[in-house]
This record gives structure tokens, sequence and C-alpha cells, in this order.
């Protein structure tokens, strides 16, 4: 991935971050999206769902920008625990996830622009791609 995007995703989460609110928006946003979402939280302990999302997003970023070991390196963990064999997260929360991520981040990053958005989409993609694509493995 160009070092352009990987920039403008890196700032744009450092502002995001300054915010907060941040974490705490995109779970409002992303529990109210559908049933299966909140299905799927019951019972979860949001200040520690809070720091993994907040790690999530180095974790991302560090498999974006490992073109050489690819998202294996960095996501073969957490590919299988939201795999088939233990969360079952499927592609179709992944949408939701992103959708409500882009939602927030337009919210909270002042520096928001479509390119902004771009980056964000490059950045996650590459992570959500992964997941989906090991999720029977």
């Amino acid at each position: 991935m160009d070092a352009g995007t990987l920039r403008k995703f890196e700032e744009s989460l450092g502002r995001c971050l300054v915010d907060p609110d941040f974490l705490d928006i995109f779970y409002g946003n992303f529990l109210g999206s559908s049933p299966k979402v909140r299905e799927k939280f019951a019972g979860t302990d949001f200040d520690r769902q809070k720091e993994m999302l907040r790690a999530s997003f180095d974790t991302m970023l560090a498999a974006a920008r490992d073109e050489e070991n690819g998202p294996e390196r960095w996501l073969g963990p957490l590919a299988e625990r939201h795999g088939a064999r233990q969360l079952r997260i499927g592609a179709e929360l992944y949408d939701l996830w992103l959708d409500n991520l882009l939602k927030t981040v337009r919210a909270c990053d002042p520096g928001w622009s479509e390119d902004v958005e771009q980056a964000w989409e490059a950045v996650m993609g590459v992570g959500i791609q992964y997941l989906c694509s090991r999720y029977n493995s």
C-alpha cells in the first residue's frame, strides 16, 4: 500500500483518538445498526472491548504496511478467533462494522475528507478481506 494512504490513515486515527468519545460513539453506532450485532456483543465487557479495538487499529495498520509478509503475520490469531470455530463473525458483520466505523470517523475527525475515508477503507480492507478469507480455516 502506498505511503500516502498509510499516512492519511495514521494521521486520521490520531485525530479520532484525541476525541475521548470516539470508541463509545463507534460502538453506539455499531450496536444500533443491527439486532445481530447486539446479539454478538451481549454480555461484552466494553472497557476491554474498546482496548482491543484500539489495539486492532495498530495491528490493521501493520498488516497493511507489511506487504512482504502480508496480513498472516499480524492477523492470524485474530482470524482464528473471529472464524467459524469460535466467534463466527461473518462477512455481513464486517460490512456493518466498516460502515459504522467510517460513519464515526466522519463525525470525529476534524480533518475528514474523501481521501481520508478512502485511506480508512483501504487499510481496514486489508484486514477485513483477510479475516473473511480465513473464516472457515
